[in-house]
């Protein structure tokens, strides 16, 4: 268990309902970042066969974040959510921290995360300087794997190893 700013754990959760059942609260709650519903159903349903890590304040989920494999030396932070009144408290960066340990601890060499190209909305342009602050660095776009409104950026992280 990590603790962050506040007393706020980051818990790796294992059950596949808890899984599901904190991924489903936390991205209900954040309409400007998952608007889409059969892309909320889709994070929500894979949540519970893949790594998640949760913050809580209290007993009280307030952000998440979810590990999957892509590739054998890589594992992509496939979603991650943080209730919208913890942002700037250090709920995001600890949910990283944790993942990023347990990716090393699996023997992963690198971290992904996709994200909307810079400069397509505000919403996300604060998600991608996250990720560069973080230590990410760009590693390609994909203008139509969603769609042409919203050019897929991918960011890298190396590890070591």
């Amino acid at each position: 268990m990590t603790v962050l700013k506040g007393n706020i754990p980051v818990r790796e959760i294992a059950v596949p309902e808890k899984k599901t059942a904190i991924s489903r609260e936390i991205l209900e709650a954040l309409p400007d970042w998952f608007g889409i519903p059969e892309a909320r159903e889709e994070y929500i349903a894979s949540s519970a066969g893949e790594l998640l890590f949760a913050a809580f304040d209290g007993e009280a989920p307030v952000g998440f974040l979810t590990l999957k494999r892509t590739g054998e030396a890589t594992a992509e932070l496939a979603v991650m959510g943080v209730r919208k009144e913890y942002h700037r408290r250090g709920v995001g960066r600890a949910l990283f921290e944790a993942a990023k340990a347990r990716a090393k601890a699996l023997g992963y060499a690198f971290l992904q995360v996709k994200t909307v190209q810079m400069g397509r909305y505000p919403e996300y342009d604060a998600t991608n300087r996250f990720y560069l602050a973080l230590g990410f660095r760009e590693l390609e776009v994909f203008p139509k794997l969603w769609d042409e409104g919203n050019p897929c950026q991918v960011y890298i992280l190396y590890l070591g190893g």
